[in-house]
């Protein structure tokens, strides 16, 4: 494997202090684990994982304990082990569990040893994976299993300090059934055997939330010279022509932004459960089946995970109240990478698509949530990832590119990125380097009065620009002109619409729209039933809201066969808002619940239950 050019900044720069991160009990003050060495058995019948976790230690302080995150662990022994791998026990505790947090693990340790290795086993329920068995997957051969560890999932399945604060390297060795393929966020080997032995090695420290593993029936195919996509064998042909152009995508962001870190960027298309489009996991992005419509519409997906590389894995934020410092940037960056590969149309609708949908939800926030950087009190882990940290963050950085011009906001970026490489950082941090480094530096283009707006007060600012769209224009005129009865819907010029005019279309429908504009839409262009799931999960949406009973078996199929929570949770909601609607959802839940990741499971009855609100 090539040198990999970041390596040599890992120690060019201090160490910055943080305050205490609320979502973990770890206290890196005291001590820090710099290193995971795992070993662990995949059992599918017992859906569970048992094994050690060998963390290696960094004492910072004279006196204190090991104290570590985990969640519903069954820990069997924590023992000190010395050079010689001479293993001693240690003292441990688990705390009662808190809800969100889990247990924390509270270990003696008053020799400070180098190194300590916990025996443990994860439970069937365990939040950070789910276990399929075959006939939940494509297939249907082999059962499948997959993580999912942000935000604070990781401990669930491993005991850590579970911080994005916290930075360390890995390696691991797996063992499965023979004719199970285990990958994790490391260098996977596409031609290794199927033998159930497998080692991974993860060289570049890395936060606990990226930390992956996934087993099962997978094939691969090749999509370049550092790529590859691996999936069920049924699939993976369809994924490779779907993201045939990652190599391109790798090679346009190197350009803008530096060289990609990682060595490999490989993809992963889990089975339909996986409750997000995709995860960041180094080396190895998960991925959703439902941008698999055939047409590379959706390969945005690909372009915001590849993006992580630089934002959000490189340089990460330090804790879930800064996200916005990973999701913002990646946001933006993969608008770029959009642009750069597939058109600057194509990019300024994906742009119009996010910020339209911000307008007209920031406003029933929270004041609170509605800031980039939230006071993390009453707002969960998982909840940091809202569509402020995205959309609104991405939006400051599509401004400060308008009033700096982008040649200079472009090398501005790359600067940050290799300044802080493989470090975690919080909000202040970044200011501070944006303040000296492109505010001061280039005056009179935008105040630090105004970057301060964006970033710690509630809303959107009122100058925040814009890109345009004569397509769109377009769109609302034809919106408008059918909503009034000028214009048939078998007269819309939808013939021609991509994928994100449909969704732009649909989003901007009223919320409760005419039953017989509704219905003439789909007698037009049958919407119903149709796979393209960005589609479908607008559509059944309206359509339900309007009283359109005819659509309520394709919108509880849609339901039934995706597991991702922002394709899914819409259409729970429309349906949650009648009475009628409630008990037919919770009909279609019942059935589809076992199929669900554990947090989409969670999404769901807090929306049958009445507790959730659209973030």
């Amino acid at each position: 494997m090539r040198l990999l050019p970041f390596a040599a900044l890992t120690v060019a720069f201090p160490v910055v202090a943080f305050a205490a991160d609320p979502h973990s009990y770890a206290q890196p003050d005291v001590v820090k684990v710099t290193h995971l060495d795992l070993d662990l058995k995949v059992d599918f019948a017992k859906r569970e994982l048992a094994g050690d976790a060998t963390l290696k230690l960094d004492w910072k302080a004279g006196k204190g304990d090991l104290v570590l995150d985990t969640r519903d662990l069954k820990i069997a022994s924590v023992n000190a082990v010395d050079a010689s791998g001479k293993a001693t026990p240690l003292k441990f505790a688990l705390a009662p569990r808190d809800k969100e947090l889990g247990a924390k693990l509270t270990i003696q340790a008053p020799a400070h040893p180098a190194q300590v290795r916990i025996a443990y086993t994860t439970v069937p329920e365990a939040s950070g994976l789910q276990w399929l068995p075959p006939e939940q997957t494509a297939d249907k051969r082999q059962p499948f299993m997959f993580s999912q560890s942000e935000s604070i999932h990781a401990r669930s399945w491993v005991p850590l300090q579970d911080s994005p604060a916290v930075r360390f390297t890995y390696d691991a060795h797996v063992t499965a059934p023979k004719d199970v393929r285990v990958v994790m966020s490391a260098i996977n080997d596409a031609k290794h055997p199927l033998d159930g032995n497998f080692t991974f090695d993860q060289p570049h420290p890395i936060p606990s939330y990226l930390l992956a593993i996934a087993a099962g029936d997978i094939a691969v195919k090749e999509t370049g010279p550092r790529s590859a996509v691996y999936a069920e064998p049924s699939v993976v042909n369809k994924a490779a022509h779907e993201f045939e152009d990652t190599e391109k995508l790798i090679a346009t962001t190197e350009k803008l932004y530096g060289p990609y870190a990682w060595g490999r960027y490989d993809l992963l298309v889990l089975p339909p459960s996986f409750p997000f489009g995709g995860m960041e996991n180094p080396n190895m992005t998960f991925a959703t089946p439902t941008v698999l419509v055939g047409d590379k519409s959706l390969v945005s997906l690909v372009s915001h995970e590849l993006a992580h590389s630089w934002s959000g894995n490189l340089v990460t934020s330090a804790a879930w109240r800064d996200i916005w410092l990973n999701e913002g940037f990646t946001t933006y960056v993969q608008g770029r990478i959009t642009e750069a590969v597939y058109g600057k149309s194509q990019a300024d609708e994906e742009a119009l698509l996010s910020a339209r949908e911000l307008e007209k939800t920031i406003g029933a926030m929270e004041p609170n949530t509605q800031k980039l950087t939230p006071d993390p009190r009453g707002v969960g882990a998982d909840d940091s990832l809202s569509s402020v940290a995205y959309d609104k963050g991405s939006w400051f950085l599509r401004t400060l590119e308008q009033r700096f011009g982008r040649d200079t906001f472009d090398a501005y970026l790359k600067g940050y990125f290799a300044h802080f490489a493989f470090q975690s950082i919080d909000t202040d941090t970044m200011f501070a380097y944006m303040k000296a480094n492109l505010l001061d530096k280039y005056p009179g283009k935008m105040s630090e009065a105004e970057a301060r707006e964006w970033i710690w007060q509630p809303g959107i600012p009122k100058d925040a620009p814009l890109p345009t769209s004569a397509r769109f224009d377009n769109i609302d005129k034809e919106r408008a002109n059918f909503l009034a009865g000028k214009l048939d819907a078998a007269k819309l010029d939808a013939k021609t619409w991509n994928t994100q005019e449909w969704m732009y279309f649909l989003d901007r429908m009223p919320d409760v729209p005419p039953l017989d504009k509704m219905k003439a839409i789909d007698a037009a262009w049958h919407l119903t039933g149709t796979p393209n799931a960005e589609i479908g999960m607008r559509w059944y949406a309206h359509a339900i809201a309007a009283g359109d009973k005819d659509v309520w078996t394709a919108a509880a199929e849609h339901m039934t066969r995706i597991g991702r929570l922002y394709l899914t949770t819409p259409v729970y909601r429309a349906f949650a808002r009648t009475p009628e609607g409630l008990a037919f959802a919770k009909e279609t839940y019942a059935k589809a619940k076992s199929g669900y990741h554990p947090m989409t499971q969670q999404a769901v009855e807090n929306i049958l239950a009445g507790k959730s609100k659209k973030k």
